[in-house]
């Protein structure tokens, strides 16, 4: 920090070139993330929404009242009108705080996550002090659930099944995994940070959707992140519980604030209201009416991506998408040379070590998908 400040457009003009190296949205080469450009509305209430902190209830208590409502929004399109649960700074925290209420509430120190888990299991696992077993998966890249029940013991604290997984967009069988917790007596988490907000809508639209939510009697707690596929302003991540009563482990008492004593389970004391406001705000805005159409355009791009990809020689799916998330394969070459000259070409997109995958959000265009698949061909044909 320099002794003098700059005058406000010295700054801005400063910021706004170091932020000129920034991909945005709208250029459509951003293929391979989860998130993308909020809603217009979202922003406009994000920014009226600024100063507001859900960690001091008692000031504010309508921004409390806002939060409540969008996780009773989220709970019944998750088939649980009495959900509990918060917006919080993503699927990171939401992932640890359903595995710290597991823990405390077993008392085991293992959990069993599908191989496909997001690197934030790991890092629960880490900082819980669990025993994170990885099980394997099949051919169709699901949990194989025989090889869960295998894994479990009198130290399984929780079992892990992901409606969505971040590298194909896969859903575990959660209607097996939820036997197994019931049989069992466990708590099952299910990751849904990105399934969470595509997989309601798709069932609604005809398309062929896996059960995964609280339909499902073993499921204690859902994942499910506004700041992806919701439109929502980062950082913006769902936790929801069947119920209140599973959280009374990791709940604690916060004597020390203007507003008055209150109650706390969330890792962050003081936390945005600005995101969870804008939520709150574009699922008034949209209804599921609007959402289905998000989400039924974001697929319409899908199927198109994958029908154009399946006329490419030695270009293959690795799955056949379930939701708007594509794995790709080459035969004859290596995935990071194909990622590698794609990306030289300005393209971002994701890297596994034998397939690419590409993530159809709502920023993406038809145009967009097209000039991918031009130059998809052209790199194909020098590297082949």
């Amino acid at each position: 920090m320099e002794e003098k400040g700059l005058p406000v457009d010295k700054v801005w003009s400063e910021l706004k070139a170091k932020l000129a190296e920034d991909l945005t949205y709208e250029s459509g080469l951003i293929l391979g993330s989860m998130c993308t450009k909020p809603h217009s509305l979202a922003r406009r209430v994000y920014t009226y929404s600024l100063d507001k902190n859900l960690g001091d209830p008692g000031l504010f208590k309508g921004s409390v009242a806002i939060e409540g409502e969008v996780v009773r929004m989220l709970g019944r399109l998750l088939s649980n009108p009495e959900a509990f649960g918060a917006i919080v700074s993503g699927g990171s925290e939401a992932n640890l705080l359903a595995l710290w209420a597991a823990r405390n509430h077993s008392k085991g120190s293992e959990v069993i996550a599908p191989a496909s888990a997001h690197i934030s299991i790991d890092k629960a696992a880490n900082l819980l002090g669990l025993k994170l077993i990885k099980a394997p998966l099949t051919a169709s890249f699901q949990v194989n659930v025989q090889k869960v029940k295998r894994a479990v013991s009198n130290r399984t604290a929780a079992l892990i099944g992901i409606a969505g997984t971040t590298s194909l967009g896969v859903v575990d069988p959660i209607e097996e995994l939820s036997e197994i917790a019931l049989e069992e007596h466990l708590w099952l988490h299910v990751d849904a940070a990105f399934g969470g907000l595509v997989l309601p809508f798709l069932a609604e639209l005809g398309y062929k959707a896996p059960s995964f939510d609280f339909r499902l009697k073993g499921v204690k707690s859902i994942t499910v992140d506004p700041h992806k596929m919701g439109l929502t302003p980062i950082p913006a991540g769902g936790i929801l519980f069947r119920g209140k009563d599973l959280v009374k482990p990791i709940t604690f008492n916060v004597p020390y604030l203007s507003g008055g004593n209150a109650y706390q389970f969330t890792v962050t004391g003081t936390r945005p209201a600005a995101p969870v406001i804008a939520a709150w705000a574009i699922f008034k805005a949209l209804g599921r009416e609007g959402f289905r159409k998000i989400v039924a355009r974001c697929m319409k791009l899908t199927n198109l991506l994958a029908d154009n990809l399946s006329t490419i020689p030695r270009v293959k799916l690795v799955v056949k998408p379930v939701m708007n998330v594509v794995g790709i394969s080459f035969q004859g070459v290596e995935a990071s040379r194909v990622a590698a000259a794609l990306r030289s070409r300005g393209w971002a997109l994701s890297a596994a070590s034998n397939y690419i995958r590409i993530v159809v959000m709502p920023h993406v265009k038809r145009r967009h998908v097209e000039a991918f698949l031009k130059d998809l061909k052209e790199v194909l044909l020098k590297l082949v």
